[in-house]
């Protein structure tokens, strides 16, 4: 594993950070790699029992890294990077039988929303906000959000912060129930540690079954529409709007779409 993601693990929780503090802690390929690994072998492992998943730094996770993509080129398949990086990653979070939890310290944006929102549990600091961001280099959602965000917030407010790429504040996401808890920033580190702690000292097989409970009849067809998710990228990645969205974003410009 690379120092791209550190791994603790003390009295049974896993602590997972995201270390790429000068890139916002944006994923590229072996970011990816090393979280699924990591997560692979923590379902595996009867040491751990509970999951924390967080970011170094002021931010949580700026999503994709738009550079790695770029230089992907034009021969680039979307379809094809979903298939072997985010949509195992968030198939994985929810089918752990173990509890995640996203302890969101900042800033949370794109596929990382997606990897929050499969979590059991969200713990933000008040310093944290949400961007849907897709819509802001002229992509679909994808990595779960379109099915995971309207499930929690509702198809309207998930609609309009999709739609306008507004942040969602820490305060708003609790009353909208997009988190469970928001923690003062100086009292975040212990308050999610002591959450953890006390799920780990709890029966974590029955959280396992619960999680199967909860997938069924929340999101049964999780599979199938994170490949739907994956189709419509391919078809937005090749649309000129999308082109104009990602040098609008590199540029710190407002695009300009026809």
């Amino acid at each position: 594993m690379s120092t791209q993601l550190l791994s603790t693990l003390q009295s049974h929780v896993l602590t997972l950070t995201l270390n790429r503090p000068e890139r916002a802690n944006a994923f590229n390929a072996a970011l990816t790699a090393d979280l699924l690994k990591a997560l692979r072998e923590a379902a595996k492992n009867p040491e751990v029992r509970v999951i924390v998943l967080t970011g170094a730094g002021r931010v949580f996770s700026a999503g994709q890294d738009i550079e790695e993509m770029r230089s992907g080129g034009e021969s680039l398949s979307y379809l094809e990077h979903l298939r072997v990086t985010y949509n195992p990653l968030i198939l994985l979070l929810r089918q752990i039988e173990k509890p995640v939890i996203a302890a969101v310290n900042g800033p949370c944006a794109g596929a990382s929303l997606g990897i929050a929102l499969a979590c059991d549990l969200r713990i933000a600091s008040e310093t944290a906000n949400f961007v849907v961001g897709f819509n802001g280099i002229a992509l679909a959602p994808d990595s779960g959000v379109s099915l995971l965000l309207p499930a929690l917030i509702g198809l309207g407010r998930a609609a309009e912060f999709t739609f306008s790429n507004a942040p969602i504040p820490a305060q708003k996401a609790l009353d909208w129930g997009l988190v469970n808890r928001v923690v003062p920033a100086e009292a975040f580190g212990a308050e999610t540690a002591q959450i953890a702690a006390m799920l780990a000292q709890g029966p974590v097989g029955a959280y396992g079954l619960t999680k199967r409970a909860f997938n069924r009849a929340m999101y049964p067809n999780l599979e199938e529409v994170l490949e739907y998710e994956g189709q419509v990228q391919e078809v937005a990645s090749h649309n000129p709007e999308h082109k104009e969205g990602v040098a609008a974003f590199l540029e710190k410009r407002r695009p300009k779409y026809v």
